[in-house]
């Protein structure tokens, strides 16, 4: 098993985007929809303006493991004076490669650049699976996240 890494590029996207639904179904997702030309457009449009980074890890040429960050912007506030915030989402690993340290690396990569591009902070909505991963990585819980569903 040689193992590598690498930016998602358009060539891989077809993969990656079945990666993400196969993720959100494992996740508990019931919903069936055809939500694959709304990632499609997302991902195309923010990965040209540079809004969405990606890194993928592969067995040869086989991704077994993915990694998404959306970098948005706030108004700056005292916790993150820059405004700008990475929002983690498709981390995922194919179950034959999990616990084998691709998911750190992926993640590892992923803060970097969001180090690289200015943001004060990095979240995500941690899946039951992934609450140890980020945890041990150094995030912490943050209990005034709430939503409104519209």
């Amino acid at each position: 098993m040689k193992i590598s890494y690498r930016r998602l590029t358009d060539k891989e996207l077809d993969i990656f985007i079945k990666m993400r639904i196969n993720q959100l179904h494992e996740e508990g997702a019931k919903e069936d929809i055809d939500i694959e030309p709304a990632l499609r457009d997302y991902y195309q449009r923010h990965m040209a303006d540079g809004t969405f980074i990606s890194w993928i890890a592969l067995d040869n040429e086989k991704i077994i493991g993915t990694s998404g960050m959306s970098i948005v912007e706030k108004p700056p506030y005292f916790g993150c004076p820059s405004g700008k915030i990475g929002l983690l989402s498709s981390m995922f690993t194919d179950k034959a490669y999990r616990r084998k340290g691709i998911a750190k690396e992926l993640l590892s990569r992923v803060v970097n650049e969001a180090r690289k591009k200015g943001c004060g902070t990095v979240q995500i909505t941690a899946s039951d699976m992934g609450v140890l991963l980020y945890s041990n990585f150094g995030f912490t819980k943050n209990e005034n996240f709430m939503q409104y569903k519209l």
